[in-house]
């Protein structure tokens, strides 16, 4: 059965107006614990509701379609806006009337900061630990290295990694060959060749930091200690730290060299006025079918993908990541199997991941989505090896957070950006920003 989001809604605000909230009865008391988990009385061959966004429905549909055995409530939401408070005041709404509760969701990382931890004294967190025997360690250990530190809080897993969208270079080969240019391996000949193709071919571009992501390409590929928690409740943000201020400083360079623009690829009237013009672009793996073949339409076996660069003397490199969602499975489901089965089978099955619109995190299935000519005839080269490598160098170091890092990038950098002020001198102005939203979140904030 498929429904929205709105008629289930109904149902439990309608409960709340008419005082018929009632506590979770279901392990025949209320929970007590802020912290603890503990399963509600489990009923073999139950229902289960699920709450998905209209990209994963037919993932959803087919797992219903391959084990029809299972009964399934299929709710349609917008679950993978990052930022959405839409879940968030659903549960807590759900835990005030006692019931409710989705047993599966989709979502976004930022979600399960507060999905791990109750909404009220007497709540539990909604979010089910899935590493106390839910899901086998194996089959967490499969994941892409750095990929689950979104599910993890407390020493514990609260989440399945859905897809990530690891940080590369994208390059026009078509172009750098006709030039002669050598793909660049490191942040500095990346810079240097952003200048000489200012100098040789004014109007191309080798990238862009207006978009309301572009922070989480340059400056988490940098490792800088924007959003770092160092605890639990305490983020460090420290945008003078060499790392935040080395990025900055390359990148006015390459602005005021009109190598890099301050537009947006995916602004409006970009991909048709300058969609032609981009020689590379430093972003995740899904800019190759999402912002070259679909925005600016460019030909196929012209895009190529390199793997993420690097500092000089650096010997690995880091990279940041651009997206991605979760599955979440309710602490207060009652068929935990079922619940457990659908989130590993999404995540981690050759059958659905292969055909995934984005890159699977599940390390196997990656494989599957790689070998899928769909996710791959397009472009220059194999990009199989640079996405891999890069799946595996996201840094860690850049925190999920409970409010997005967008915000303060999009308010505070944008708009000075715009107005002609260069990256360096918006650091503090940044930064402040992010301190500012951070403690209006509870948390502690430092800069060491």
């Amino acid at each position: 059965m498929l429904r929205t989001a709105a008629a289930v809604l109904s149902l439990a605000t309608a409960a709340v107006l008419t005082g018929c909230a009632s506590a979770d009865t279901s392990t025949g008391s209320t929970p007590s614990s802020a912290s603890a988990f503990k399963p509600a009385t489990q009923k073999e061959g139950s229902q289960i509701t699920v709450w998905a966004d209209s990209t994963r429905l037919p993932s959803v549909e087919a797992y219903q379609k391959a084990h029809p055995d299972v009964k399934m409530d299929i709710v349609t939401y917008d679950g993978g806006a990052d930022g959405s408070t839409y879940l968030q005041s659903k549960v807590q709404l759900f835990d005030r009337t006692g019931s409710g509760w989705p047993d599966v969701v989709f979502g976004s990382p930022t979600d399960v900061t507060w999905a791990s931890e109750p909404t009220t004294a007497d709540a539990q967190p909604f979010a089910a630990p899935l590493d106390s025997d839910l899901v086998p360690q194996t089959t967490l250990d499969g994941f892409a290295k750095g990929s689950l530190s979104p599910c993890q809080f407390n020493d514990h897993t609260y989440c399945l990694r859905n897809d990530i969208a690891q940080v590369v270079l994208w390059y026009n080969q078509d172009l750098m060959n006709k030039w002669g240019y050598d793909v660049p391996t490191t942040w500095e000949q990346y810079e240097a060749l952003g200048k000489q193709v200012a100098k040789d071919h004014p109007g191309y571009l080798i990238g862009s930091v207006g978009d309301t992501n572009s922070h989480e390409s340059y400056f988490w590929s940098g490792q800088c200690p924007a959003f770092e928690l160092t605890k639990p409740d305490t983020l460090r943000t420290d945008l003078q730290d060499p790392n935040c201020t080395k990025m900055a400083s390359l990148l006015d360079g390459l602005i005021d060299a009109k190598a890099v623009t301050t537009k947006g690829f995916f602004s409006q009237g970009f991909a048709k006025d300058s969609g032609s013009k981009v020689l590379m672009a430093y972003g995740p793996s899904w800019y190759g079918q999402y912002l070259f073949k679909t925005a600016f339409e460019t030909p196929a076996k012209q895009i190529a993908a390199a793997a993420p660069l690097k500092w000089e003397g650096e010997t690995t490199a880091a990279t940041g990541n651009v997206g991605g969602g979760v599955w979440m499975v309710s602490s207060h489901s009652g068929n935990l199997k079922a619940s457990t089965d659908l989130v590993t089978w999404l995540t981690t099955s050759d059958e659905n991941q292969a055909a995934a619109p984005t890159y699977p995190a599940y390390t196997k299935a990656a494989e599957a989505w790689l070998a899928n000519p769909t996710n791959s005839d397009y472009f220059a080269n194999d990009v199989s090896g640079p996405f891999k490598e890069a799946a595996n160098e996201v840094w860690t170091g850049w925190s999920n957070t409970k409010f997005s890092d967008a915000t303060a990038w999009s308010s505070v950098v944008l708009p000075a950006l715009t107005a002609g002020k260069s990256l360096t001198s918006t650091l503090a102005a940044w930064q402040k920003e992010i301190s500012n939203e951070a403690k209006a979140q509870g948390y502690k904030v430092t800069n060491q």
